[in-house]
């Protein structure tokens, strides 16, 4: 749950529907819409109004990082694939601006321990046609 203007974070564990457990996690003002990475152990959060993307660790419960981008972050959920040089990135759109931002995000598979270096980066910013939204991959790519 995002109080948006707050940059609270609330994770609810919904485990025991009548005894209902929330954690709080802090993170940047002016939270707005996110998506996980694809480990699904990790919900990117854009903070719009501060440019930046915040990171959650559902596991421990704790804030991972606090990514600063470009103006304005919108990424609807966001989106997940290999990078052929960085590896696991998580990439958002930009409102009124002609740029993604691919940021590098962890991995537990041993054949992506090279990226580590790069997790919590922004690793590349791609160009492309003013009037992005959201940002989505193929299934199949």
């Amino acid at each position: 749950v995002n109080v948006k203007e707050t940059g609270q974070i609330l994770l609810v564990d919904y485990s025991d529907i009548e005894n209902l457990k929330t954690t709080t996690v802090g993170s940047a003002k002016f939270l707005h819409d996110g998506g996980w990475d694809a480990s699904k152990r990790y919900f990117l959060v854009a903070a719009n109004a501060s440019n930046k993307i915040a990171a959650v660790d559902t596991k421990t419960g704790k804030l991972a990082a606090l990514v600063d981008t470009a103006k304005i972050p919108h990424p609807g959920r966001g989106a997940n694939f290999t990078h052929p040089k960085f590896g696991p990135v998580w990439t958002t759109g930009h409102l009124g601006a002609d740029v993604l931002t691919l940021i590098s995000t962890p991995s537990e598979k041993k054949s992506d321990a090279k990226f580590k270096e790069y997790n919590w980066k922004v690793v590349q910013e791609v160009k492309h046609v003013p009037g992005n939204l959201f940002v989505k991959t193929h299934p199949n790519s």
